[in-house]
């Protein structure tokens, strides 16, 4: 979770910067004031309560999804706008509210892009390897409603329980021909993955990482070759825009890396709250009645908000869908599998 901060920061930071010389809004420099949660949901309520006194204008980011569930719950309690910028559960609320807005596409459209993948390869018959969280067992949920239909099969198996050699067991004694990491990175995911790929028993399976692991370079950095060729959800498309392009460059250098989909979703957080401010002035209400207006061409395309089925706060339906893999020839270079 720390290398995702630090790219989503880069983003925001990067995208306050440019605004601010450009002239910031109306005149007036846009302050970024940033508060860690830690992935931490008790402490992101604690956070946003803090900021609502300081008086900001309106909440961005959040990774975490179940994180960002208890921002924005704090935040529709106190009517603050909140922008979050990566969290995918759908039920980022319990109830509909016209407060948050999100860029992230739901859970429920990326998993199911990633379920489609997994028929096309060939996999029907699935296990995932689980903690038990809500936004673990919502991913499981989909993936099994997704594939039933079509044949699909979906075997969890409760990281609570088992070591990763039991899981190896577990993958052979059922005969799956996937094993998904519903699991947080670096543990367990890592030593799941050492295991699976060191059982000559598995040498046939696939491991993927529908949540995004292998997108940062840690990922890499532990598990060298064996992180390759484990397909994951990135949101972006098969091309940046012209500002993309620029965006990415400026990102890349600010990180001394390759950035990831976070750090885009950072930077468009930002250019999205800087129009409507410049549009409809820091009145918290006014922010928040202006989600359904915006049209703001972002790094990865125009974005918009509207409502959607399921779904209980202004969403971007939806940003550009990948399925990727780091490739095993080159490791640091990523292919594009399939396209939601």
């Amino acid at each position: 979770m720390v290398e995702a901060g630090r790219h989503l920061l880069a983003g925001l930071e990067l995208a306050v910067r440019e605004v601010n010389e450009a002239g910031g809004i109306v005149g007036r420099p846009l302050e970024l004031v940033v508060r860690d949660t830690a992935g931490d949901p008790q402490r992101a309520a604690a956070a946003v309560d803090e900021l609502a006194r300081l008086g900001v204008a309106a909440l961005a980011g959040e990774y975490h999804s179940v994180v960002a569930r208890a921002a924005a719950a704090r935040a529709d309690a106190l009517g603050l706008p909140f922008l979050c910028s990566s969290a995918v559960l759908d039920a980022l609320t319990e109830q509909p509210t016209e407060w948050v807005a999100r860029l992230a596409p739901a859970q429920s459209h990326g998993w199911r892009i990633y379920a489609d993948f997994l028929l096309d390869a060939g996999h029907s018959r699935i296990a995932v390897a689980a903690e038990p969280t809500v936004y673990w067992a919502s991913g499981a949920g989909i993936l099994r409603d997704h594939l039933a239909p079509r044949g699909g099969t979906v075997l969890e198996l409760d990281m609570r329980a088992l070591a990763p050699t039991a899981v190896c067991d577990e993958l052979v004694d059922h005969r799956a021909t996937a094993l998904l990491l519903l699991v947080g990175s670096p543990e367990p995911a890592v030593p799941i993955v050492r295991s699976v790929r060191r059982d000559r028993r598995l040498a046939e399976i696939m491991i993927g990482a529908p949540a995004g692991q292998p997108e940062f370079a840690e990922w890499a950095k532990l598990l060298g070759d064996d992180g390759a060729a484990v397909p994951f959800l990135r949101y972006l498309p098969e091309r940046l825009t012209p500002l993309g392009a620029r965006v990415g460059a400026a990102l890349r250098e600010r990180l001394a890396e390759a950035p990831s989909f976070v750090a885009f979703e950072g930077y468009d957080t930002v250019a999205v709250l800087a129009d409507v401010l410049r549009s409809h002035g820091t009145d918290r209400a006014r922010i928040a009645e202006s989600w359904p207006r915006v049209a703001v061409d972002g790094t990865r395309g125009q974005i918009r908000f509207s409502r959607t089925p399921g779904i209980s706060v202004w969403q971007w339906a939806w940003p550009p869908v990948q399925v990727v893999d780091r490739d095993p020839a080159e490791p640091d270079r990523f292919r594009i599998l399939h396209v939601g």
